[in-house]
């Protein structure tokens, strides 16, 4: 071959390659990966950050990416009335690492005493304080403890977050019930606070209605269309949400289970009691998680990021985190999460917890990963990421089946992130643009020795090693 025709056929292969590295979408050979290398623009307003409304008792103030919550137990934590206290102790470290958030589990005596872990409430108003179901104190601990943690929180600059059980009810005495024709478990008339005492017709069937939108486990199902039950929730002055709000000093709500009951419910007591509110919709579509969270007036748990993030990061497939998701829908409503009491199905967490804590949505910490399980030095500096340098609107920058790079654009004068996700088991580089011009940057975890200034036109190549992530700014 002559040298001229050489030359020429390198020409166009070379032309046709560079067309082909900078489409915006290329689907390569059998057996390769499916590449979506074009920057996609996921979040759109004005970077503000996920916020949890101000605290009449804290003096909470959240960093430039907002707070971070930590989910203060786990299914069975020890019984013997120590959680409490053992919560407590870890409160200062936990402020001192940049939590802004605790979330208790379900305060109040319920059925099984001693031993439950709150799911099944009695008296809303017996956090330990009165002999029944077995015992004076809860599982957790005494009243006094529980306002001693909550005052230690507070001073501590976090704010403190109660989950509330109000589907469903245990532990009542049997009564007849004419709407069913025989006995039901629902006299609650003799509860030891005295107050919210029920009886059949505040519960489904009943002359409201034969059920509203779910019952849980054969519970008593509480019916919140009783002008009756209204008032006990959120109504009275010492209505369960005042109560626990102006008496007990909770900042917030963790509702369980509102698939059982409409999300006016929600809505309703947020307007009359105030406070941070997230639901518990376990539900992987995101256009119910939407509508709820929009007629709930409510922030809810991102559980269709949940399973994208199990299905990336445990099934080999990071493509799949340009699904769509409740933090890229609305940011300012998505609670994520990586595990929790109820469900704990991703395996490679470090992962799922470098993508919470560097994107959109209020990210919550796992109390066994964070104390048992996991690298707390790790995670304290995702937290430390999150809360300085986590800022702005979100773009995608690139991703592949093990590869995923998504750039945080800045708020306010902070100048946001890149975050390189590697699930391969070899290091890899990228060159990305970002919003910085001439510019040293460097890798915020320490994992690269990496210190690249940005180009004239933004652009800069930046590494991750294997099955971790590296996250990148401005070097000051």
């Amino acid at each position: 071959m002559k040298k001229t025709q050489f030359l020429l056929l390198a020409l166009v292969f070379g032309v046709v390659y560079s067309c082909r590295e900078n489409d915006t979408f290329s689907e390569e050979t059998a057996g390769q990966k499916e590449v979506h290398g074009k920057t996609v623009d996921v979040t759109h307003h004005d970077g503000r950050p996920f916020t949890t409304g101000a605290s009449p008792y804290a003096k909470f103030v959240a960093g430039p990416g907002g707070s971070v919550l930590m989910q203060g137990f786990y299914w069975d934590v020890p019984d013997g009335g120590n959680w409490w206290n053992t919560v407590k102790g870890k409160l200062t470290d936990w402020s001192n690492a940049g939590i802004g958030a605790v979330w208790l589990p379900p305060a109040s005596k319920a059925q099984n005493g001693p031993y439950s872990m709150g799911y099944d409430p009695t008296d809303y108003y017996d956090f330990g304080n009165y002999n029944q179901n077995g015992s004076i104190e809860t599982r957790f601990g005494s009243r006094a403890e529980l306002e001693a943690l909550i005052t230690k929180a507070h001073a501590e600059n976090m704010q403190v977050y109660a989950d509330i059980v109000i589907n469903h009810n245990s532990g009542g005495q049997s009564e007849y019930n004419p709407y069913v024709g025989s006995n039901t478990w629902t006299n609650f008339s003799g509860v030891a606070s005295g107050k919210f005492p029920r009886s059949y017709n505040d519960f489904y069937k009943n002359s409201y209605g034969n059920n509203d939108e779910g019952s849980f486990g054969g519970f008593p199902d509480l019916c919140h269309a009783n002008p009756y039950v209204q008032q006990w929730l959120w109504g009275r002055d010492d209505s369960l949400g005042k109560y626990y709000k102006n008496v007990m000093k909770f900042d917030g709500w963790r509702f369980d289970y509102v698939k059982g009951f409409g999300p006016w419910v929600v809505n309703t007591w947020n307007s009359n009691v105030g406070g941070f509110s997230v639901g518990e919709l376990w539900d992987s579509n995101v256009n119910t998680l939407e509508w709820w969270a929009n007629n709930a007036n409510s922030s809810v748990f991102d559980f269709a990021a949940y399973y994208k993030m199990d299905e990336a990061f445990d099934n080999g497939n990071l493509n799949v985190l340009n699904d769509d998701m409740m933090w890229k829908r609305n940011p300012f409503k998505a609670v994520t999460f990586v595990a929790n009491h109820d469900t704990d199905i991703i395996y490679n967490k470090m992962l799922a917890y470098a993508y919470i804590l560097t994107h959109e949505g209020y990210p919550t910490i796992f109390y066994r990963d964070y104390e048992e399980w996991l690298n707390k030095e790790r995670l304290n500096n995702l937290i430390w990421i999150h809360n300085n340098k986590a800022t702005g609107t979100t773009s995608i920058l690139y991703t592949d089946n093990d590869e995923y790079i998504t750039r945080r654009n800045g708020y306010n004068g902070n100048p946001g992130l890149v975050v390189y996700i590697n699930n391969s088991s070899s290091w890899q580089e990228r060159w990305i643009q970002t919003n910085w011009t001439s510019q040293q940057i460097k890798d915020f975890t320490g994992s690269s020795s990496w210190y690249p200034t940005t180009q004239s036109d933004k652009w800069v190549k930046i590494q991750c090693a294997p099955k971790s992530y590296s996250v990148w700014s401005l070097n000051q």
